[in-house]
Order: C-alpha cells, then structure tokens, then sequence
C-alpha cells in the first residue's frame, strides 16, 4: 500500500476521504513496522538462503564481527547490534518489546489494509491502480525515460497517476504487501513447526526471512521517493487533492502548512515510541503483551508441532548457534562437580504441587520408552538450525506423578542463571514456565542426546527441555528441577520466565 500520492485528480476517480484516510494511517504503521523490523533484524544481523546459518554463508550481514568456527565460542547475544532509539523501536537491544510492536503494529495494518482493499473494489477506485490495457506498458516505458531525464509527464497523463506510477503502486499493493505478510508468517515457530511445507513454499525459512528483509527495503525506498515527489511533481496538485480531496490551487499554502506539520507529527509519533517504551520497560511489555495476547490466541496458540518425519539426517546442520554459555563453578558448584563426575549422582527433581515429588537419574531417565525427532530450532533473534534430538517425553515424567488441582503451570529451573537482568540486579536462576497445552505436546521432550551424542555442554548438558512450537529461549538449558505451580504470576516477577524478566519477552513464545 502506498503512503501519500503524486496525485492530480480525475473527473472520475478522485480522491475520497476514505482513501486518503486509509493511506495517512498506512502511512503511519509503516513506519513503526520498519522501524521495530530494524530492531529485530539488529539482534541477529545476518541474512542466509539456508536453514543452517552457518557462519560465512550469509549473502549479507551488517556486523564487522568474525565468527569463530568451533560452536559454543561465540553466542548468539554476542552478535547483536545496539542501535540508538531514533533508528529502531525501541532500540537497545530490547528485541522483545520490538517484536511486540512489530506483531501488533503488523495486525492492525493488515486490518487497515483489508477495509482499504474492500473500498478500493467495492467503489470502483480499482481503476487508479490495474491497468485495463497493455498500453500502459511503452506508457510507462516512456514516463520512466522521462523521470530519468530530470523532466516530468505533461500533468494531463495523471489520471490520477501517470503508467509509471500506477505499475509502481499496483505493485506495491498486490506484490510486496502480500509477500510480506506471507514470509512474515513463517517466522513464526508455531507455524514453521505445525506446517514445516510452508517455510518451503519460500525456499526454507531463512529465504523467507531475507525475502523478508528485502520486501522492508522496497518499502523503505518507495517511502522516500514516494514523498519526496509529492512536494517535486506538480505540489499544488498533490497537496490540494491529498488534504482537501480536490484540485483547489488557492488553499496550496494551507494544504502545505497542514501536511508538513501532519508529517512531523507522525515523526515525532515514531520518536516518541522508542522514548516511551524505554522509560518504563516493565509497563510496555505488560501492555503490549496484553494487546497482543487476543491475536497470538486467535491464530498460533493452538498450533502444535508436526515435524518428525519432515526432516531427515541428511537436514542435520553442520553449525548450531547458541546462546548462554554453560554455569561457571561460581553460577553452581553443584554443577560443576556433576560435570566432573561424568553426571554420576545427578538427579532431576520432579515435583511442586503433586502427590509425591520424585527424583530421576540420568539411568532413570534413559531407562524409559525414548523419543527422538529432527526438528527445526528457531531463535526469536532470527537464526535457526536443524537437529536430531533423544531423549524422553516429558509427559512420560510427568505422569510419574499426580498434580493437585490447581496445578495449572509446569515450572522448569535451569543450573544456569540469567544473561543480564533488567533492573541491573543480580544474576538469578534461569528458569521458565509453561501451560499445560504445551506441557503435554507430542513434541515436547527432556532431551540428553543431540546428534546420537550425549547433549554437549553449550546446548545443555546433561538434560534441556525442548518444545518445538515455540522459541528457543523458553527451552530450558541444564535442567536441575521441574514442579507443578498454580501460577506463574507468583513466580519471580510474574512475567513467565527468566527471559521475561529480565529481558522483557512474552510468556507466549509462539509468534
């Protein structure tokens, strides 16, 4: 969808107030969608066409940084870029809060662009944008000729746009819209997991991704040419038509006065949302979650994943990204020593509100019916990488014993502790909480194997929660306990998680 016209009005067409409605709050939302998509491309800024991410196969990236080519030398976290607030939403490092921007800004915008979509065929007004005939075509030819002279189309071409503009425009709106929204959909892990065909309808899911990106680039070029030539081409004609819906050459100076100020105003909307977000960190994450929570349960809550038997061994990849090094002797002795004893005397606790907590060996654990799946890992930061997983379903363990009624959360703390917290306090146990329609997901499983090999220490060693609908962060690394909670608001600061806490995700790591 375009954002503000080189207009010249039409006898028939013209310019209604719905459409020029419609193409102000595009305009708007546009901006916030780029701005929140820098901040999340930020906290990976590399670009594959494969699902592997090997480091070096990126076809662009926007780091200097080399990567070391041992796995578990060099974190995911390490990589991400801190931008100011004025060129990303909200800028910081604060990818959570801007991908909550960017998914609820991005539903609205779809909303805005159906009710224009609806308008535009049910009035008529198709017609400024598909072409009737194929002369459009040399017309357009001929128009961008023009252009490149340093000359414009006789105003008599605009009708309301010259053949060069229409093509433009119909393909921004039939073209790069829809593409966008299709590739964005596969960046969600419940998606991605539920259909894995999908991401392939793109090539895979980094292709969809760099597709992606480069569908955000269009817009951000379009954007600027776009504008630019309302004030170059014929203004009194643009600005007249685009404030007051007509060609009223008197009112220019007013109409000019009007649009420079609406302009800086959405500017400073834009501005003033980075500055916003960060003043109270904990408040935007609360709101923007509760907007959005209405969407993630109408589209992706319900998906669960389907990727066993979709990837094959010959999928597998030859490079894993990860993040959060494993438990320094000062983090958890406890850990350390088991690590030295080859995990001999370790035992996972299984409790909470229950009838009676237990405790598993690594031979319990090993003991029980084995499940194993080559599935898809998809960071929120934008990587992702492929492997084949051993171990037990976590159903299996949990039904070891019997919650109590109020069970209505499975609890899971990490040896590990968190990254960085928030508020600048302490480190804290790294732990997470999940309801019981992802508990008991066919694909959820206590992993100790990776790639037929006992779980390397980066990747969790000697057990880590996996759950294949949803994003890494929420899988548990260095597992020490599991225990049904009632609710996970009465847990640390009542966000969900270590991640939620201290960096500000959402509970629902779906989309």
């Amino acid at each position: 969808m375009h954002i503000l016209g080189l207009a010249v009005a039409s006898t028939d067409l013209g310019f209604p107030a719905w459409l020029r409605i419609t193409h102000f709050i595009n305009f708007v939302f546009i901006g916030v969608l780029i701005r929140s998509g820098i901040e999340i491309l930020s906290s990976h800024p590399r670009l594959y066409w494969n699902n592997h991410c090997v480091p070096g196969t990126d076809w662009v990236h926007f780091t200097k940084r080399v990567v070391p080519a041992e796995e578990g030398q060099y974190m995911a976290r390490d990589d991400e870029l801190v931008l100011p607030k004025w060129v990303s939403l909200p800028g910081g490092k604060k990818i959570g809060i801007g991908r909550r921007w960017h998914g609820l800004t991005n539903f609205l915008w779809m909303i805005n662009g159906l009710i224009y979509i609806v308008l535009l065929f049910g009035t008529g007004q198709w017609r400024r944008l598909i072409p009737t005939s194929w002369d459009v075509v040399p017309e357009a030819w001929e128009s961008l000729k023009t252009y490149l002279s340093f000359s414009l189309p006789p105003v008599e071409q605009f009708a309301p746009y010259d053949a060069l503009q229409q093509l433009t425009y119909a393909f921004i709106i039939f073209v790069v819209a829809p593409m966008m929204i299709l590739t964005g959909i596969a960046m969600s892990p419940a998606v991605v997991g539920r259909f894995p065909w999908y991401a392939r309808l793109f090539g895979n899911r980094q292709s969809a991704r760099s597709l992606h990106f480069l569908g955000m680039a269009i817009y951000l070029v379009f954007v600027v040419f776009h504008v630019s030539l309302v004030f170059i081409a014929y203004p009194k004609h643009n600005v007249t038509n685009m404030v007051f819906g007509e060609y009223l050459p008197e009112k220019f100076a007013v109409g000019l006065v009007i649009m420079l100020t609406t302009i800086a105003a959405v500017i400073a909307f834009w501005l003033w949302q980075s500055y916003w977000s960060h003043k109270d960190l904990r408040r935007t994450q609360v709101i923007l979650n509760t907007l959005e929570e209405p969407i993630r349960a109408l589209f992706v809550n319900r998906l669960q994943s389907r990727q066993r038997g979709h990837y094959k061994e010959a999928d597998i990849s030859p490079y894993h990204w990860s993040n959060g090094k494993h438990p320094t002797p000062e983090e958890s002795p406890e850990w350390e020593a088991l690590r030295h004893n080859d995990w001999h005397g370790y035992e996972l606790e299984v409790g909470g509100l229950t009838n009676k907590p237990i405790r598993l060996t690594m031979d319990d654990l090993r003991d029980m019916p084995r499940q194993e799946q080559i599935t898809m890992h998809t960071c929120m930061q934008g990587w992702t990488g492929i492997a084949k997983w051993g171990g037990v379903k976590l159903s299996d363990v949990l039904a070891l014993v019997k919650p109590d009624e109020n069970a209505n959360y499975l609890m899971l703390t990490s040896y590990g502790t968190a990254q960085t917290m928030y508020d600048d306090r302490p480190l804290e146990p790294y732990y997470t909480c999940l309801p019981k329609d992802l508990v008991y997901e066919d694909e959820t499983i206590l992993a100790f194997d990776m790639n037929d090999k006992p779980l390397p220490l980066t990747f969790g060693a000697p057990v880590r929660l996996r759950v294949e609908s949803i994003h890494g962060y929420k899988m548990v690394k260095y597992l020490r306990r599991i225990e049904w909670i009632e609710d996970y608001r009465n847990v640390g600061d009542g966000m969900g998680g270590t991640r939620e806490d201290s960096a500000l995700q959402s509970i629902n790591a779906k989309i």
